[in-house]
This record gives C-alpha cells, structure tokens and sequence, in this order.
C-alpha cells in the first residue's frame, strides 16, 4: 500500500512516518508543500495524508483536486485546528477521516491506516473472485461443442446479452447444464456486477416456496416486527432464477406475475410495495405449454417468463461433442486436483460413444472424473470408464431381440462394468459356467 504524506511541519511528518512505517505493508512518500505532491500525483498512491495548512496551497483546493483526479484515492485529513464545520464539510465531500493534531494522532491515525488496509484487501480480494468467474462463465469458452445444436443454443444465448432485461425460459432434461447456461446469461450480460440468486422449488415444501421468493414480516408476541428478505429482493437489479418453475402453486403464480406486471411486489403478510428491477431465468425438465393447456400453470405468466425460451439438447443429440466435452471434463480435474495430464485411449472413447448418456453432460463429467482417478500411467483406459446409470440396462429393451439376444447383451453390459466373471455371476445370480460357456459361444472375452 502506498501511502504519500503531505505535511509541512517536520516534526509531525517524522510522526506520521514512523507511525505509518510500523506496518511493513506500506510504502511511504513524504512531501513538505502542495506543489510537490500536486506533480507526483500521477503515480497514484493509495492513501493520502493531508494537512491543511501547507505554505503554497490550501489543504481544501489540493483535497478537491485528488478528488477530481481520483476519487477512489482516500484521504485523510490531518490539521493543527479542532475545526467541527470543515472537518463535516470534507467528510461530506468524501475525506476518508479528519484528524486532529494532538495526543491521539498516532493512535487514530493508525486505526484509519489499518481499516483501510483491510478494505484494500477485501477489494483485492473480491477483484480477484470476480475475474475467476468471469473466466468460469466467458461466454467464447464456457459453451463447448461443435454440434448443431449447441451451436442453435449459442446463437439465441448471444441474443439473450443483447437483450439483458428480457426473460429466459430454459428446458432441458437433468443434467443439460440448466443452470451453467443461465449463469453464463447472467455473468456476460450488464447485470453482472449484481446478484445471481438461485432457487430450486422442488427444494423446498409447497407452503414454504412463496415466503422464500417474496419474503415475509410477522408480528410477535412482544410487538416486535419479524422480517425477512426474500430472493427476489436479494436478486434486485440482478437475476434470479428459477428452476423447476413448475412446482409453483397458484398463488405464488399469481404473485410472480403481479411483480413482472407492475414492477414490485409485497412481502407475505406486509403491506408496504417494494420496487423491484429482476430478471428472471426460469427453467423447467418438461413443457410448460402442456401444463398451460391442462390448466395447471397461468397462460399469462407462462407468456411473461418465456421471453427468450432456450431448449437445452439431451447428449444423445450431442454425439458430436461427447468426446469434446470429456477431454474438457478431463483437463479440468487434472489441473484442479493438481494431478498429471491424462488422455483418453481410443477403446475408451469408442466406449464413450457407444453410451446414451441418460443423465446428460452431468454424468458425462462424473464418469471421465472418475475415470481420471481410475487410471494409471497417465491414460484413461477401457475399463476406468464405469457407467453406473440405472437406466441403461432398460434401455436395452427398446430394441427387438430374441430372449438369449438379451440375455447376452445384459452379460456383456455387467462384464463391461465390472471386468471380472465372479462379480458378474453374483450380481446376475447365475452361474459362472453360463457366463463361461457364452464367452466362448460369442467370442465376449
């Protein structure tokens, strides 16, 4: 931290340098008039300390100057005069703080340098958050795949930045990245130094989901009047979204609606309308247009929240992307694991291929995770890629085979799981000499 004192009596200057080089964090600068300072200002201290009463210039006209020239430079006042209307009128203009010359200097003016040190850092700190997700969520990366359809889905995100205050309706079954894409909406559009407040309704109990959205104010028993903020005020002049938008009930439909309509809303069991500026992200797994034709969810704020609607394509409509996405997933647990670079050999991605994939991207990822951690030598091979979807082996039967045809694929299904005969006989309670004697019938081995 860098800190530029500017003060003309010499004994208080070695003052406020020792107090201030008391912290090894801070590099001190010292000036004894105005105009020295006014010319080195341009290297851009962190901190001022200023006395009033300097020889060439009025402390006030160099303190609007700083201002002028920047205004995210604190400065601390530091005068021989007790003088209240200055010290308020300063402060008013956007002093850090107004020290007075006496006993207490050292020990206030310390205080000031070590509060706004940690300020510093916090903001440091929060530049710090704020830069890894917009890294995260960069729209150029954070989308992979060179299928049409993730590409038809790319093409109506960009017009949703575009348009930052229309609403977005996403649906896609579980594990598409629901989610991911309205947080990539959110994150490059101009709302994104705002909250983004997230809330899934299938989370909570019917009767609950109206007080979490909107809030509520009770009185109790003393008099005393119990509120609490909802999600939507916490979202206010950010996005909120809204997943499994379909649980909503009737009435809080008809609340979510008055807000969109009107443009504020009222806490449960308050009366006070609170302005609200929101955008809103709701996402569903099934198509809210049914549920309008079958009256179970309002035509009015079903067309009030589908704005831009966004169809997220199951992986099975991704085929061209799997192998794009699990050399992704791959890099991205090594490098956060610390772990050496793998790479994927190509009986393991004929593997991957061959796969549905009912649970979408998300279970895409979890198997090339594990897998990561399955493997040796730096690559992932054929049996490090486990499939653990229970809906897999249903699966089988949409095709039409002959009852040994099943069984057959149903063996080699648990041998490409589990690699090793004796687990395959006990999970399928059979014997290991039917599983033998089909190896050698088909060549499974």
């Amino acid at each position: 931290m860098k800190v530029f004192v500017v003060e003309d009596d010499p004994l208080f200057r070695k003052i406020i340098e020792h107090t201030l080089k008391s912290n090894e964090d801070v590099e001190v600068v010292l000036f004894s008039n105005g105009s020295d300072f006014l010319r080195q200002m341009v290297d851009l201290p962190d901190v001022v300390t200023l006395d009033l009463g300097l020889p060439d210039f009025s402390g006030e006209d160099v303190f609007n100057q700083i201002v002028r020239f920047n205004p995210n430079i604190r400065v601390i006042i530091i005068s021989g005069k007790d003088d209240i209307r200055t010290a308020v009128e300063l402060l008013k203009q956007g002093a850090y703080d107004y020290i007075t010359k006496d006993e207490s200097t050292r020990e206030r003016l310390q205080k000031a340098i070590d509060n706004i040190f940690r300020q510093l850092n916090l903001q440091k700190e929060l530049s710090f958050f704020k830069n890894q997700v917009a890294q995260k969520y960069d729209y150029q990366h954070a989308i992979i795949g060179e299928s049409k359809a993730i590409k038809e889905v790319s093409a109506l995100v960009d017009k949703a930045l575009k348009i930052p205050n229309i609403n977005v309706s996403i649906r896609g079954e579980a594990g598409t990245g629901k989610e991911l894409m309205a947080k990539i909406i959110h994150y490059n559009s101009n709302r994104r130094e705002r909250a983004f407040v997230s809330l899934n309704l299938t989370t909570l109990p019917p009767e609950m989901i109206e007080g979490e959205l909107f809030g509520f104010e009770q009185t109790g028993i003393n008099g005393n009047v119990v509120m609490r903020q909802g999600k939507i005020e916490e979202a206010n002049e950010g996005t909120i979204y809204l997943e499994e938008i379909q649980e909503m009930g009737e009435e809080v439909q008809l609340r979510l609606l008055n807000l969109l309509q009107h443009g504020f809303m009222q806490r449960v069991g308050g009366s006070k309308k609170i302005h609200v500026n929101v955008r809103v992200i709701s996402a569903s797994c099934v198509d809210l247009s049914e549920m309008v034709r079958e009256q179970t969810f309002r035509e009015d704020l079903y067309f009030r929240l589908m704005g831009l609607p966004v169809v997220l394509p199951s992986l099975k409509e991704r085929q061209k992307d799997i192998l794009l996405l699990a050399d992704y997933f791959l890099k991205q647990f090594c490098h956060q694991n610390g772990i050496s670079e793998r790479e994927i050999a190509s009986k393991a991605r004929r593997k991957l291929l061959s796969y549905s994939f009912p649970g979408n991207v998300r279970e895409l990822k979890a198997i090339i995770e594990l897998a990561a951690v399955l493997s040796n030598n730096g690559k992932i091979e054929e049996e490090d890629i486990v499939f653990n979807s229970v809906n897999e082996v249903p699966d089988i039967l949409t095709e039409e085979m002959t009852l040994r045809q099943y069984n057959e694929k149903i063996i080699r299904y648990y041998l490409d799981k589990y690699g090793n005969v004796m687990k395959v006989a006990e999970k399928l309670d059979i014997g290991k000499s039917t599983i033998y004697n089909l190896l050698k019938d088909k060549e499974l081995r």
